[in-house]
């Protein structure tokens, strides 16, 4: 019978974070090989996922980032979750083409809706029409969701992404996969655990207490791999980014602002940015930003104004991003790449008492930008977790109000991703295809991975 193979995705491993603290994931690289994989760039979520199950750059699968801007419905998305935006055939399809009848199971990868995966599950929260937000997940097919919730309860959305994210999300996920493998058996298993993540943002990953999380990750796995092995199944580890400390956030569009590019619509007394109209405005993501001019002749003074902000390692421009693979309708006129110090924060307005509603919210889809500081808990707030479960109370009572407990101060954030580090040990890495000398480019990755599914 062919091998089966699972895929475990842990979020932020790098061969520097490995050791006394990771004991299970140190013997898979020992015992399987380690390779360091020289990351896609960017080096975030949607784009690395992508270019692992294609084998393709940004330029090919379109997924140039976890947001962009439509030109034509003159609106930014971020964390959109259709398939069909990912472009050529995927890891698993070019494995049932080989191998008629191949399955695959996805479990919280990106881009999990409306895939030909056989089994898929992904967070979606749903939103009924008086305005609340229900944490849910989505799943393929649909029947798969009241039976997996009947076993394992709610997934802990809260856990998931926000100031309590933590390792609760992680092993509902592992759980996830195992429930999956007793029924249906894959192939391929697709796991994604995201638990390194969170405080590698938070706390940077100089920080001690990141051992805590380590050893949590790395008891998880285990587990996992525990699980896999008794059934005959191989595990593969990897990882999409490593996480480098930071000192300083950018905010291009208060610079933009300040050129008077932006256009910004009063909307019940707080300022809201109309990309459409405005000249020129960042989508920020990380350390990468797209850049969209939509007024030709600024493009010059646009890169000349970007060039010059402390923090900015480097500006492409269309000629410069076909030769870095970033060439797509998706990209921005020009994309930044901060240094590895420093990332890009969506901010735009100059008053605090100002910023859009959503700005101290966990909201992922309406802010301009990726927003870290959503993993942190507003310190001037009087006992925030009180405010919290306050504010939960008065929404199951059926009361209205926002979940405005997150901070505007974007020096909280001590990690951030998206650049490829000088230091080749906070790359990401491939564990369990063997050893080899030297790294692989993040598109080599896609073959290895296809090579161990049809063994």
């Amino acid at each position: 019978m062919a091998e089966r193979t699972a895929i475990l995705n842990v979020v932020g491993l790098t061969s520097r974070l490995l050791g006394p603290h990771m004991p299970r994931l140190q013997a898979a690289a020992t015992v399987g090989g380690l390779i360091r994989v020289q990351p896609v760039l960017p080096a975030v979520t949607c784009t690395a996922q992508s270019t692992y199950l294609t084998g393709l750059p940004p330029s090919g699968h379109g997924a140039v980032a976890n947001g962009w801007y439509d030109r034509e419905l003159a609106e930014h998305h971020f964390w959109k979750q259709s398939n069909h935006l990912v472009h050529g055939p995927k890891l698993w399809e070019t494995a049932r083409a080989a191998r008629p009848g191949f399955t695959c199971a996805k479990l919280f990868w990106w881009y999990n809706m409306y895939s030909t995966a056989d089994w898929s599950v992904t967070p979606r929260p749903m939103y009924p029409a008086d305005g609340r937000k229900v944490f849910d997940v989505y799943t393929h097919p649909l029947s798969l969701r009241p039976e997996l919730k009947a076993d394992l309860g709610d997934f802990p959305f809260p856990a998931f992404w926000g100031p309590l994210a933590g390792i609760a999300s992680s092993e509902w996920i592992a759980r996830s996969a195992e429930w999956i493998e007793d029924r249906h058996h894959p192939d391929l298993s697709l796991v994604y655990l995201p638990h390194l993540d969170y405080n590698l943002q938070r706390l940077g990953p100089d920080d001690p207490r990141i051992a805590a999380d380590c050893a949590a990750i790395d008891r998880v796995a285990g587990g996992l791999m525990d699980f896999y092995a008794q059934r005959g199944v191989r595990t593969i580890v990897l990882s999409e980014y490593g996480i480098t400390a930071v000192r300083r956030s950018i905010a291009l569009n208060r610079i933009f602002r300040a050129k008077g590019w932006l256009a910004l619509k009063d909307e019940l007394g707080r300022e809201l940015l109309d990309c459409g109209a405005s000249q020129v405005f960042a989508i920020a993501d990380h350390q990468i930003a797209h850049i969209y001019v939509n007024d030709p002749a600024l493009l010059s003074a646009a890169r000349a104004a970007i060039e010059s902000v402390d923090g900015v390692a480097r500006v492409l421009d269309r000629a410069q991003q076909r030769a870095a693979g970033l060439d797509h309708a998706r990209s921005g006129d020009l994309v930044a790449f901060s240094a590895e110090d420093a990332w890009f924060n969506y901010y735009y307005w100059d008053d605090d008492a100002r910023a859009p509603d959503f700005a101290r919210c966990v909201d992922i889809h309406r802010k301009y930008g990726y927003d870290p500081v959503e993993l942190f808990l507003d310190p001037a707030l009087a006992a925030p977790k009180l405010r919290v479960a306050a504010k939960l109370l008065r929404r199951k009572l059926g009361f209205r109000g926002l979940m405005d407990v997150i901070p505007l101060d974007a020096n909280l954030v001590k990690g951030s991703h998206g650049t490829c580090p000088a230091d080749s040990s906070e790359w990401p890495v491939l564990i369990g295809t063997g050893q080899i000398d030297g790294p692989v480019a993040a598109t080599a990755v896609h073959d290895r991975l296809l090579r161990a599914c049809l063994r």
